[in-house]
């Protein structure tokens, strides 16, 4: 392949990048997050005070939920291709560079395709869960399969203490972005007004605090399994959630974790409108 073959190739991905296709994509799979995180934080406050009963506060329980519903087979598969919408956005990213002035950089490339094998593998088990053929399991046996899969490696307890302490990195992250509102630099501010824009606020702060806390704390389970070299100590979404039951405030914890899981499916749907793309 000639040079210039090579370059009108690449002019012709990104230009598919860029195209209103893909951008449909990635609102269609803030939508779809947004609904996830929506059911697992009304599911949350129903945990806080009916611990022994219920759904897992998690993917599987949002999804559950989501199949319960009148045409819920057709949203399930909504759902799931939406989210491939969103590992496609977030592959485009990777290949050629987001949004915004350093989007173009070698460490944001790289966030992004990690992004989009995240969403990648959210989609296929939605779509396994819609087809099912069990894609929406416990976030919790998982969490503990993993665990002793890799603890039973040579060298397996650095592989999860390292692991742990990348989510724990995650969540602090998280916990920055909500306090220093570093998502408002990803928002098309200029076409909201100035309630609107309030919300939002509200919403983003709320909901990234609510999951840094949430995945700072399944981290420190994660370090927690290694050090002891006890897999049965990781937990998933659902039994750290539940975690917040046992502290001192009782389920009120989980209830402010909760509300804020709510906070953020509602920001996520405001971004599937506002997201600079």
């Amino acid at each position: 392949m000639t040079s210039e073959t090579t370059q009108r190739a690449h002019r012709t991905a990104r230009r598919a990048a860029n195209s209103s296709a893909v951008d449909r994509a990635a609102r269609a799979g803030f939508v779809a997050r947004g609904v996830i995180y929506l059911l697992i934080g009304a599911i949350a406050i129903r945990v806080a005070f009916h611990p022994s009963g219920g759904r897992q506060a998690d993917r599987s329980g949002a999804l559950a939920e989501i199949a319960e519903k009148p045409f819920g087979l057709f949203l399930l598969w909504a759902v799931g291709i939406a989210t491939a919408g969103m590992a496609l956005w977030r592959l485009s990213e990777a290949a050629f560079g987001a949004s915004g002035p350093d989007g173009g950089k070698a460490g944001k490339r790289l966030m992004s395709a990690g992004r989009a094998v995240f969403y990648g593998f959210v989609s296929y088990s939605v779509l396994a869960f819609a087809r099912g053929s069990g894609g929406g399991g416990s976030s919790d046996e998982k969490s503990k399969d993993v665990t002793a899969m890799a603890l039973g490696r040579p060298g397996g307890r650095w592989l999860v203490a390292v692991a742990g302490a990348v989510v724990v990195g995650v969540g602090a992250g998280l916990v920055v972005r909500a306090v220093m509102r570093k998502f408002r630099k990803h928002l098309r501010t200029a076409g909201m007004g100035r309630r609107t824009e309030r919300v939002v606020d509200v919403l983003g702060i709320a909901g990234n605090l609510s999951r840094g806390i949430l995945f700072g704390t399944a981290g420190v389970f994660a370090v927690v399994a290694a050090v002891r070299f006890e897999p049965e100590k990781a937990k998933g979404m659902d039994d750290t959630l539940r975690s917040f039951t046992e502290t001192p405030v009782g389920p009120w914890l989980l209830v402010v974790i909760a509300v804020g899981l709510l906070a953020f499916g509602a920001f996520s749907v405001a971004s599937a409108r506002y997201r600079e793309t």
